[in-house]
């Protein structure tokens, strides 16, 4: 069985941390975002993974250690989310009529994959599509169904009556058949591509189990990070941390070195190789591989990135990020500041600003 990931573009929204590191290889949770699917499709028995992306497929083709076959399928220009489909349709279809599922990058959940197999085996339609609901339908394209099969009628982009709460998740199922219907030019699978299988009867809807977020800008993936780390809580609770200095869900790389009398928590990410000095107050952000947190300093609702340094007794918080290898020096006060890699702050932020 295959799966197409769509990697697509710069990540700006993510930015400084993907100025770094391709989008899908910036850490989320102690490992690249794009691990959590390629693991999750692993397991129930994907062969094979294809990248959808548009540039730097050098850096993405690092993750060849995996037991699972990568290969990258890249754009010489934008082809939206369903071109990309097109352009791999020779990766993707091998004559054996098994469906394939189609995954945006960004998009971080339980992933009930085999339960999504089984769901669209059962309607014998032409593609599936996971939804979840949300509290504000306004704000997205709402999808209309059945609600006791599942079939797809019709989407309403950002709907001012109510007509329903359920949204496109960002993963998908489809027959090869489909792929008959996309042109190899720019096109969207949501605005083009799926009303018309919905129009012919043939598109269901599966209500996504658990949590999701997309977690392609910095405050939901802070948000993400936190439904995540419920989500091991209840599952696999022996892989968070425990202890005195452990308030809530905390998630800690065995390598990473935590001083005396820190406080850390909840829903904290603490990466590889990183330092927390004693004193450290930490909550509601991560902090990458080989960041150093000097003493008495406090980070929260902020993203630490790889091996940067926050000096002592200095607080970084109101979504800052920090990207790789900034130095922020003692006693410093950074309230949304965004920093580009390479930096040395040595006065304060004191206000939502971007550091060039």
């Amino acid at each position: 069985m295959k799966a197409l990931i769509l990697v697509g573009g710069f990540g700006t929204r993510l930015r400084p941390l993907t100025l770094s590191f391709p989008k899908p290889l910036v850490d989320f949770a102690n490992k690249p975002m794009i691990l959590h699917q390629i693991e999750a499709l692993k397991a129930i028995g994907v062969d094979e993974v294809i990248l959808a992306i548009n540039y730097e497929p050098e850096q993405l083709l690092v993750m060849t250690n995996l037991g699972i076959k990568i290969t990258c399928s890249q754009e010489t220009e934008p082809l939206g989310t369903a071109g990309p489909l097109a352009l791999a349709r020779d990766k993707l279809v091998d004559g054996s009529g098994q469906p394939f599922f189609v995954l945006n990058s960004d998009v971080i959940s339980e992933y009930p994959l085999e339960e999504f197999i089984a769901f669209h085996n059962a309607h014998g339609g032409e593609a599936s599509i996971m939804v979840t609901k949300v509290d504000e339908p306004s704000k997205y394209g709402v999808l209309v169904m059945e609600e006791a099969t599942g079939k797809v009628e019709r989407f309403v982009e950002k709907p001012k009556l109510y007509v329903g709460n359920k949204i496109n998740a960002g993963i998908y199922l489809l027959n090869p058949s489909v792929l008959d219907q996309i042109e190899l030019r720019p096109t969207s699978i949501e605005k083009e591509i799926f009303p018309q299988i919905a129009e012919a009867e043939k598109l269901y809807a599966m209500v996504l189990p658990g949590f999701w977020m997309d977690i392609g800008q910095p405050r939901d993936y802070i948000i993400g990070l936190r439904l995540y780390l419920d989500s091991l809580r209840k599952k696999t609770p022996s892989k968070l941390a425990n202890g005195p200095h452990i308030v809530g869900n905390v998630l800690v790389d065995e390598t990473a070195e935590i001083g005396d009398g820190c406080l850390i928590g909840p829903d904290v990410a603490i990466g590889r190789d990183c330092v927390i000095e004693s004193g450290v107050r930490l909550s509601r952000c991560t902090v990458m591989r080989g960041a150093h947190v000097k003493r008495y300093s406090c980070v929260s609702s902020s993203i630490i990135g790889w091996h940067s340094t926050v000096g002592q007794w200095a607080r970084v918080e109101n979504m800052s990020i920090l990207g790789k290898n900034v130095n922020l020096y003692d006693e410093i006060y950074c309230n949304g500041g965004v920093v580009l890699h390479n930096k040395e702050i040595k006065s304060d932020i004191m206000k939502p600003d971007i550091v060039m």
